[in-house]
């Protein structure tokens, strides 16, 4: 049994017993997550998905953390005191006690005058797929979905059209903190619709919610 818990925005926890692993821990979700966690998993280097000085901190606390993620983010983590391992699409490799492959190379389009950079997603335990900030089709059946719902670069017809290809059992809403209530509200709407069109378990999580998968 795996406990995913929700921070704010785009960073998630799986615990497993007495082992915990964090993704995308960026600078608007809540500094707790990292709290006794033994592995990190950052999809890219965009500020709300990694906080070079907050894994700082966390590394000086506990010097056997380990952190798995693309070369861009490697490189501006060099002042990180932890064990850092570059990871590509195909990648598979345990960390925390979770086996993990790497799926996918490139963040979504975003604004034409911005280089697209890169992106891995983590399916974990063949249970949890996070795409990070791109719609990537994980090419096996997912349990468990994080979907970004919210970005400059997405479109609510994309998102739909992302879980009706993927066709989860459940998916969790991601990549929100940017939203007001209003844009909760629609969110929740639109998941609560596909979710009784597909007969699965889709809705958003708040912060600190957590849930128990199998």
């Amino acid at each position: 049994m795996m406990k995913l818990t929700k921070f704010g925005h785009a960073c998630v926890r799986l615990e497993k017993g007495d082992s915990a692993l964090v993704i995308d821990p960026g600078s608007f979700s809540e500094e707790s997550a990292l709290d006794g966690a033994r592995a990190v998993l950052i999809t890219h280097e965009h500020f709300d998905h990694v906080d070079p000085e907050r894994l700082r901190r966390a590394a000086e606390a506990d010097p056997s953390l380990e952190i798995w993620t693309c070369e861009g983010v490697a490189a501006a983590l060099a002042g990180v005191p932890a064990e850092i391992h570059v990871v590509r699409d195909g990648d598979a490799f345990g960390a925390a006690g979770f086996q993990v492959k790497v799926v996918g190379e490139w963040h979504a389009p975003n604004h034409p005058d911005q280089p697209i950079v890169q992106n891995v997603g983590f399916l974990v335990d063949e249970e949890v797929f996070y795409p990070g900030d791109a719609l990537t089709p994980p090419g096996v059946e997912v349990p468990t979905l994080l979907a970004p719902t919210n970005a400059p670069w997405l479109k609510g017809s994309e998102l739909i059209a992302y879980l009706r290809e993927v066709r989860p059992a459940r998916a969790f809403s991601t990549h929100d903190g940017l939203l007001n209530e209003i844009g909760l509200g629609i969110v929740d709407r639109w998941l609560a619709l596909e979710s009784e069109k597909q007969q699965a378990d889709m809705r958003r999580l708040k912060p600190g919610e957590s849930v128990t998968l199998p």
